[in-house]
């Protein structure tokens, strides 16, 4: 599988036939909304994508703070997006692409195929000399079908407790997160049992972009992932295991993605570990 589009690769691209669908998803955890930020700046053509209104659904606290949108919903917004079928999109963001490969998981879990990530996301397109545009691309409507399923996820809360009796569960947040010692939004500290601290940041060059394929793959052996049992992944609610899924995809894994993540864990009534 591809995941990645480097910033000369898209440039190329966008000066082809028939370009890709590129799509801004600058986001914070507790804002401002990033939208000001792509009026000041963004690939030409770019889409801004909110991530809270567009990526996600709204419901109850034990649904976690970002549930899976529906699929009418997420097709709604791919169609304002212009996405038709058979196009190629490529999803970026200000940094790292840590909210960007929520867009980039989604649109593949609802059964596009050609979905990449812009390396070292928007730094790096300028870094390469990319041109900015600072207008509210508002392209023609799309007629993409979607369909929700395509990829595997973990949505009953018995599955989640017992997943590490046979597999590997990555935390994906903050190492002082996952040990208890912080929480700064969620109302439990710590993290579900037997899961096994992997911060996605690690997954990044000091330049924000992914590590080399071989690199990740001996890192995420170090955690127990060799291929010979299913690993998942989680977070806080669901954003940034997309991008811990996107590196294990990149060093030739199958991950599976809890959306709830733990948002939601910690609004229920289940156990909690602390420490390393």
């Amino acid at each position: 599988m591809t995941v990645l589009v480097t910033p000369e690769e898209l440039a190329t691209a966008l000066r082809g036939e028939r370009p890709p669908v590129v799509l801004d998803v600058r986001w914070k955890l507790g804002g401002p909304p990033g939208h000001d930020e792509y009026l000041t700046g963004h690939v030409p053509g770019a889409v801004f994508v909110d991530l809270d209104d567009e990526l996600a659904s709204h419901g109850e606290a034990t649904d976690g703070r970002h549930p899976l949108p529906s699929p009418e919903a997420l097709q709604a917004a791919a169609r304002r997006w212009g996405i038709d079928a058979g196009d190629t999109v490529v999803a970026y963001d200000g940094e790292g692409n840590l909210a960007a490969a929520r867009a980039w998981w989604l649109l593949r879990w609802a059964g596009l195929t050609d979905v990449r990530l812009l390396d070292g996301a928007l730094p790096a397109w300028v870094a390469s000399g990319g041109e900015l545009a600072t207008d509210d691309a508002r392209p023609e409507p799309g007629t993409i079908e979607l369909r929700s399923g395509t990829l595997p996820t973990l949505d009953d809360l018995d599955t989640v407790a017992t997943f590490p009796d046979a597999g590997i569960l990555l935390d994906a947040r903050a190492a002082e997160r996952f040990r208890g010692e912080v929480e700064p939004i969620d109302p439990k500290a710590g993290h579900i049992p037997g899961a096994t601290s992997a911060p996605t940041g690690a997954n990044l060059a000091a330049d924000g972009r992914f590590l080399p394929a071989d690199v990740l793959r001996e890192r995420f052996a170090g955690l127990g992932v060799d291929g010979s049992t299913p690993v998942a992944v989680y977070c806080g609610s669901g954003v940034t295991a997309a991008h811990q899924a996107a590196a294990l995809s990149i060093a030739g894994f199958e991950p599976v993605l809890y959306p709830g993540s733990w948002s939601q864990w910690s609004n229920h009534d289940r156990p909690v570990a602390t420490g390393a």
